[in-house]
């Protein structure tokens, strides 16, 4: 399995990005996870192969996770950024049965 991660970079608060992520390979849980600065890896979102969705609560409402399968894409829609949402952010996947698999991380950084 082969991540690669995209679409990170700076906006002001209330503002959006997108960020897209290509997995190679099938039948794949894909994940956002964030990184804070001095702070431990957190699951943002996670779409599973079979479509079914989780947010941690500090997003929902305002981030949208969605997969093109025809691309092989992952995206992470981010409305209504906060500064609290600024960190690095990893794309993370893996087949039922498999180890995980981490991409390179994509930075977000948030003003206020």
């Amino acid at each position: 399995v082969q991540l690669q991660a995209s679409g990170g970079g700076l906006v002001q608060a209330g503002g959006s990005l997108r960020l897209s992520c290509v997995a190679s390979g099938s039948g794949l849980a894909v994940a956002w996870y964030r990184q804070a600065p001095g702070k431990t890896r957190v699951l943002v979102a996670q779409i599973t192969s079979g479509g079914d969705i989780t947010y941690t609560d500090s997003v929902k409402g305002r981030f949208t996770i969605s997969r093109d399968n025809a691309k092989n894409t992952v995206y992470l829609q981010m409305d209504s950024l906060k500064p609290e949402d600024t960190g690095v952010y990893y794309c993370w996947a893996r087949a039922t049965g498999s180890r995980p698999y981490w991409g390179q991380g994509t930075l977000v950084t948030v003003s206020s």
